[in-house]
């Protein structure tokens, strides 16, 4: 019997053990729904403290239910650990680790690399490996598979590799890992054939493409389509500033077309792990081929300014009642990259805080899904939303539009309040400011 029947039989039977090595916001949502279908499923991180919460049945994902760990831990379905060599006892694993820019921009790409050397130090024929962190077209050929030959291994034949891209949207009610559909693409034709029959029993929707080169441009296509419409949008945004015209009123009625206009909004900066970041690594890829990736770049110059125009509208806003901003006192609502989560990475409220504190602003900020901002340089906690405390701000800026903020109770309280998310566009008549984006 080939490896490839031995490994499908296993899958079909729920036999199959799947490894998920990074148990974060990508993994460990894959990691439940694979043991909701009857997998065994073993997480791998090197986080102590993550493994011990998922041993213990508790959830750390705000998206994650606790029960939804508690079941299939007390069914014997799910476990973790910090022990890589668990590795030769899987038949599957799924990478979901971590893939940061450097400050230079360039795609850092140690945490996929130490992965990797771990699979290739406990792998055996017969097992799948499925890359699914965002990265350049080429890094599964160019990292993982070399990896695996180095091991006398015939990728197709006695182990299987594919990329397939995550697609996780924390805070979606809608869409998660089941209803949102799966590219995969493969290193050859069988290694496609395994992955697509794992990855179907878990997602209702999986789509093969032809290559991993393929599957790892479709994630960069989606992501760069979203910089790039969002860094027109906030072009938008500074020239209606220029002509003294809302620019949420022209979204609003250019949104009644019924074909031919997608609606996208302005900001105060790109946030999370994907948009602001993925479209780089293309950018990156594509200088090494002395190809210049000119939306992109203009994008990304576009949507890293501004939080700084954030800050201009501040100083303008207190120059105006003749304050300045060196000794003001600023409230920001929201620290999250976005509305309803918890999640801080690429946050454009961590570039605003520190902005305004370099021009002698104290900074105070509030926000229900983050107690405290102890990092890159901010030591803040998140101060109760009172009277008191928004009365005490000479401006308050949102930031990020929680939903479980009253925004009308804010206009009344607040002198000032500059609104980069156009969360007060339902108040009527508010008593503070207002000052749009």
């Amino acid at each position: 019997m080939s490896y490839k029947t031995e490994l499908l039989q296993k899958i079909e039977n729920r036999e199959a053990v799947i490894a998920v090595i990074g148990i974060g916001y990508v993994g460990l949502p894959l990691a439940v729904e694979f043991a909701r279908e009857g997998y065994r499923v073993i997480g791998v991180d090197v986080s102590e403290k993550k493994v011990g919460l998922i041993n213990s049945g508790v959830s750390y994902i705000p998206d994650i239910p606790t029960e939804d760990i508690a079941r299939p831990v007390e069914a014997g379905l799910l476990s973790a650990t910090t022990d890589y060599s668990i590795l030769r006892d899987v038949d599957a694993i799924s990478i979901c680790v971590p893939t940061p820019l450097r400050k230079t921009k360039d795609p850092d790409m140690s945490y996929i690399i130490a992965a990797a050397d771990e699979i290739a130090k406990y792998s055996r024929p017969g097992q799948l490996i499925v890359l699914e962190s965002t990265t350049y077209p080429g890094t599964t050929d160019e990292l993982i598979v070399p990896r695996m030959a180095q091991n006398g291994y015939r990728v197709g034949e006695d182990i299987f590799v594919c990329f397939s891209p995550e697609r996780i949207d924390p805070g979606n009610k809608t869409y998660g890992v089941r209803n949102t559909p799966k590219v995969i693409g493969g290193v050859t034709p069988d290694c496609t054939e395994v992955a697509v029959a794992l990855y179907s029993k878990p997602i209702e929707r999986v789509i093969p493409v032809s290559s991993t080169r393929t599957a790892e441009m479709v994630k960069l296509l989606e992501n760069t389509f979203r910089s790039v419409n969002i860094g027109l949008v906030n072009e938008m945004a500074l020239m209606c500033d220029k002509l003294d015209v809302n620019v949420w009123e022209v979204i609003e009625a250019a949104s009644s077309k019924p074909f031919g206009f997608m609606t996208f909004y302005p900001g105060p900066g790109l946030g999370g792990h994907c948009i602001p970041i993925d479209p780089l690594y293309l950018s990156w890829k594509l200088k090494a081929l002395n190809y210049n990736a000119r939306f992109i770049e203009l994008a990304s110059e576009i949507n890293s300014n501004m939080p700084l125009y954030v800050v201009t509208k501040i100083m303008d806003a207190l120059n105006e009642v003749r304050k300045t901003v060196n000794g003001a006192n600023i409230l920001i609502l929201g620290a999250a990259y976005k509305r309803d989560i918890d999640d801080l990475r690429e946050s454009p409220a961590l570039d605003i805080i520190r902005l305004l504190e370099e021009r002698g602003a104290n900074i105070s900020y509030h926000d229900p899904y983050v107690p405290n901002l102890y990092r890159e340089g901010i030591d803040l906690e998140s101060v109760p939303l009172t009277e008191e405390t928004v009365g005490a701000a000479d401006a308050v800026v949102v930031v990020t539009d929680h939903t479980c903020l009253d925004y009308a109770w804010v206009a009344e309280h607040a002198s000032i309040v500059v609104d980069t998310r156009n969360a007060l566009k339902d108040v009527q008549q508010p008593r503070a400011r207002v000052v749009l984006l």
